[in-house]
């Protein structure tokens, strides 16, 4: 296949480094920076610069950019296109862009639109940092918007065959719903986490514990606000939720009520336990 990918950051660019290291389409690449172009060409994220011009030869159109800058982006690549082209992206929440893709397969019924989202990553971002390897064993979330079965089969025997271990499909609002709780949630907690004053000091008293929870404190504040932002109404929820379970940690304490605190402790536990059998047994 002959395959474009606008925006060759962290995701766009290791997803090219992917196909270009891995497999035998050709993949034509475009960032709105000259400099990440050109780093992306010495990283082999791509084999030729994606214009206008070329953008009749793709069977697949990526987007790997922020939410919000989707519509704007595929625009003038959409009349250009050929007929079966799929047209998908990376970006973070769905909502937004699969709206784009609705619009636009009312104007192009030609073209097949797909929305995707795979649930990888690093605490880094930028072309950098982009690799080969960050796919592997992920899961692709896909969001059908006008695609038929056979090309949504299509779709998800591509991503697995280039290292993927699973996709799943769902809606955009579902996509939302989850991604607030497993991934936006988590960066919050995290940046939240940092800013105690005991961070500075916790050197040679912490472990584990400490560095997995502290991992996704550093991200692109940027990015995340975007982000989180294009999913406010579901992610305002998950905080809610959780500061409300956290209220009842601190009462149990401020109470010295330890029989609390321990039904507390335990029913999470129990819950993890739960969770963990239940996706072993579904692995």
């Amino acid at each position: 296949m002959k395959i474009g990918i606008i925006g060759l950051g962290l995701m766009g660019g290791s997803f090219g480094r992917t196909l270009v290291k891995r497999t035998e389409h050709t993949v034509y690449g475009l960032d709105a920076s000259a400099d990440v172009m050109q780093k992306a060409e010495l990283l082999k994220a791509y084999h030729a610069p994606l214009t206008l011009d070329n953008a009749h030869e793709l069977d697949m159109l990526v987007v790997a950019i922020f939410p919000k800058d989707f519509a704007a982006a595929i625009r003038p690549f959409l009349p250009k296109l050929a007929a079966g082209c799929v047209v998908t992206d990376f970006c973070g929440t769905k909502r937004g862009v699969c709206q784009a893709m609705r619009e636009a397969a009312d104007v192009y019924p030609d073209l097949c639109f797909v929305g995707a989202h795979p649930m990888a990553g690093r605490e880094f971002s930028g072309i950098e940092h982009a690799v080969y390897t960050l796919f592997d064993h992920a899961s692709m979330v896909l969001v059908p918007v006008a695609a038929d079965i056979y090309q949504l089969d299509a779709l998800k025997q591509f991503y697995l065959s280039i290292g993927f271990a699973q996709v799943r499909i769902t809606t955009a609002d579902n996509h939302d719903a989850m991604i607030a709780f497993t991934s936006q949630l988590c960066h919050v907690v995290s940046n939240a986490y940092i800013k105690s004053a005991s961070a500075t000091l916790h050197d040679g008293y912490s472990a584990g514990s400490y560095r997995d929870l502290t991992r996704v404190a550093r991200l692109n504040p940027a990015m995340w606000t975007g982000l989180m932002m294009e999913n406010r109404d579901k992610l305002s929820q998950e905080l809610g939720v959780l500061i409300d379970n956290l209220a009842q940690y601190k009462e149990a304490l401020d109470k010295g009520d330890d029989e609390r605190l321990f039904r507390l402790l335990d029913e999470g536990n129990r819950r993890k336990l739960a969770i963990d059998a239940r996706s072993n047994k579904n692995a």
